[in-house]
This record gives C-alpha cells, structure tokens and sequence, in this order.
C-alpha cells in the first residue's frame, strides 16, 4: 500500500485502524456529522478523526463545498484500497455461520428501476411463504441515478434493474437483455398489425420515464437512431402508462415482459415496436462487502433463479 509506505511519521503498530473506518464512513456519507451518527461517535471525536487523517496522510482529504464535504483526489485514491482492507478484515473477523432461511427472522430491502418489482416481488414472496415464512420484503424505488448510493448508505441490500457497474464498491451481475413491444387501444386508434415505421412515428405516445426527461429510459436508444418520437405523456409507473393508452389514441411502449402479462387486462392490443432499439440489460448489483454473506448470496440465489424461469 505506496500510499501509507510513504508516511515517514507513522507505523501499522501504532496506527489505530479504526481511523480507516472513520475514512470509509466520511466517503460514505460526505459529513463528519452524519459520519458520527453512522458510528455511533459525538461529532467532535469524528472531527478529531479527520484531522488526525488529515495529518498522517498529509492531504486535506475532504473539503467543505457548501453542506457537503467533498473529496479530494488523494481521498478518492484511497478509498478503494481503504474499502479492500476493511472489506477483508471484516471477513476474516466474522463467522457467518450457516443461513437457514426456513429459521431466519429478517427484512431483505430490495431496490428497481423497472418493471421487475411486479414481475418478481409477488412471485418471490409467494415462494418465500412456504419456505423462508421469517424473510420479509421491502421493495424500494431506486433510480439508476441513485442505487449505487442507496447501497453505500445500507437503505437497500440488492437493487434489480438497469443498472451500471458502479465501482470498487460495489458487484454487478447481468440478468438478461430486455426487449420492447408497444400497445394501443383499437378502438381509439385504428392501426394495422404490426405497427409500421412510418406509423409508429408519426404516432403520440406514453412512455414510463423516471427522470425529467419526457422519453425516459429510450432517450439514449432513440439518439442513436437519429429519431424523436412525439410522447404526450411519461410517468414513473407502468400500470399509468398502460391506463393512458386504455383511455386516449396513444401508442404505449414498454418492456416485453409488462406488455404479455397485462396489456390484454387493459383491452389493448399488442404489437412488435418496429425500430431496433437497443435499451439497457437488466442486472442485479450488490455491495461489496455484503459478496460473501450467506444471506445475501442466499437473496441473490432466490432471484437469479426465479429470473430465469420467468420467459420473456
């Protein structure tokens, strides 16, 4: 580790550790007062912690930038080797033990940015009743904007969804690629099946959008084909998308897997979207140091198998 080597006026033998904790805390949270909360410290010993940081490591490490101390580059440096050392230490130090979830009393908190949590969420907890009865659910709206923080900050445990690799902090796993259809209400427009390009374009549409762009999730994918669609209305949620399309002429794109299941429940009819779009896989991503905890693997294990027995 060059980074500590370096220091002339300190050694592993009378370095306290827990300042590495202090370390990972403050890059967690970006405020020595919510550092303090996270280890159960009153704000002056944390304070105390990072100028102690600040003077072995010889940077300022954090800088004051309105209400948020922001890294500098040194911290940004350190903090995946600091995250490897802590991530290692808790490991050796802990004894997992074995996970029987027929026995086990516990909350898991499951993050998605898509249609995931209705398709996986009731078919999940119907298994889960007959054999884990103690494991309970708590589906959580994450943005692919923001899982990667709700992970750091322990608000969720796994997130499902479009979502990136992250960094050093974080384990991702691909699940499948997604595909897309589109559905409308026959008796509010009168269109040929399948829909064609030129028809499909000149259309209005819905679409489920959980940013401020009215396009949503197909902004990208729209880019790189060099076209615009006209979208009437975007919403964070399918089932309003779907009600959109059962109550006015609009065309409703959405994942393939929201179209079979409930576009017939709306009375509306389904068609192939005719461009190539090319949209995000569907992933799962976890914290790092929750890689080798039984019941996290366990969680993990339950929805990676009940995806693949879900046909697209």
């Amino acid at each position: 580790m060059n980074e500590i080597s370096s220091i002339d006026h300190f050694n592993l033998w009378s370095f306290d550790l827990n300042l590495l904790v202090a370390f990972d805390a403050l890059m967690r949270d970006r405020s020595v007062t919510k550092a303090a909360a996270r280890l159960k410290l009153q704000q002056p010993a944390m304070s105390h912690n990072l100028a102690t940081l600040r003077l072995l490591f010889q940077d300022e490490l954090f800088v004051r930038t309105g209400q948020i101390m922001q890294p500098t580059l040194r911290a940004h440096a350190l903090a995946p080797v600091i995250q490897q050392i802590l991530t290692q230490a808790h490991n050796a130090l802990t004894s997992p033990g074995a996970f029987d979830p027929s026995q086990e009393s516990h909350t898991f908190r499951i993050g998605f940015s898509s249609e995931l949590e209705v398709i996986l969420m009731p078919e999940l907890t119907a298994i889960l009743r007959k054999t884990a009865p103690g494991i309970k659910l708590l589906a959580r709206a994450a943005s692919p904007e923001q899982v990667h923080r709700m992970l750091d900050e322990g608000v969720i445990d796994l997130g499902v969804g479009c979502y990136g690799k992250g960094n050093n902090r974080h384990r991702h796993r691909q699940l499948f690629e997604q595909s897309l259809m589109c559905c409308y209400n026959n008796d509010l427009l009168a269109l040929n099946e399948p829909v064609d390009r030129k028809t499909y374009l000149n259309a209005e549409h819905v679409l489920v959008s959980q940013k401020d762009a009215i396009e949503g999730c197909l902004d990208d994918a729209l880019d790189k084909l060099g076209v615009k669609l006209n979208v009437a209305m975007a919403a964070p949620e399918f089932l309003t998308v779907l009600a959109a399309a059962r109550m006015a002429p609009l065309l409703a794109t959405l994942p393939t897997r929201i179209i079979k299941r409930f576009a017939s429940t709306f009375g509306l009819t389904e068609s192939p979207v005719p461009l190539d779009l090319t949209v995000n896989p569907i992933a799962m991503v976890w914290s790092a140091h929750s890689d080798r905890e039984p019941a996290a693997e366990w969680l993990r294990s339950q929805v990676a198998t009940l995806i693949d027995a879900i046909e697209d």
